[in-house]
């Protein structure tokens, strides 16, 4: 797979969709390995100058063991091509199913050494910035907590700076 490099500030994506209705992937390596999980929450925009991207993980989940051990993640988009597959990666625990990614039928690749998918449309490559958990003391009302977090698992916010965008080239 060849990928092609792109300035953030060049993509036209409607963010809304591609997060919101198409879904994304976050992913990163640890020791070798590979996990990612499927999102449907996050937000870009500029923070610091600088072109971001933030991704929120529940403490459970075992894609947050390898954000946290990297300095940077990916966030991949299929312009929602490979619903079944994010499904899967999505709802399964790589802790529980080692080989979930391989099931899913997408293949891992690596774009300039980070992690990511043959089949991806839109390669984001994100440096941590900053990191924080969410506290219920700093919501504003009660209906969200309500809703989103009956066991008090809130997520945990990682901001990252997206330093690279690729898609692949076109044969």
């Amino acid at each position: 797979m060849n990928w092609s490099k792109k300035s953030v500030k060049e993509l036209n994506n409607n963010v809304f969709q591609a997060i919101g209705d198409e879904w994304m992937l976050i992913t990163a390596e640890k020791d070798g390995i590979v996990n990612t999980m499927t999102a449907s929450w996050g937000a870009m925009g500029i923070m610091w100058g600088k072109t971001v991207a933030t991704a929120y993980i529940r403490p459970q989940r075992y894609t947050k063991e390898f954000v946290d051990a990297a300095d940077t993640f990916t966030l991949t988009f299929f312009g929602g091509e490979e619903k079944k597959a994010m499904g899967l990666l999505g709802s399964v625990s790589g802790r529980e199913m080692p080989d979930k990614i391989e099931k899913s039928g997408l293949h891992v690749t690596k774009v300039d050494g980070q992690v990511t998918f043959e089949e991806a449309l839109l390669v984001l490559v994100c440096k941590k910035l900053y990191v924080q958990e969410m506290k219920p003391e700093c919501f504003l009302g009660q209906e969200e907590i309500d809703r989103w977090y009956p066991e008090k698992d809130f997520h945990f916010m990682y901001m990252a700076e997206i330093i690279d965008a690729y898609t692949p080239e076109k044969e």
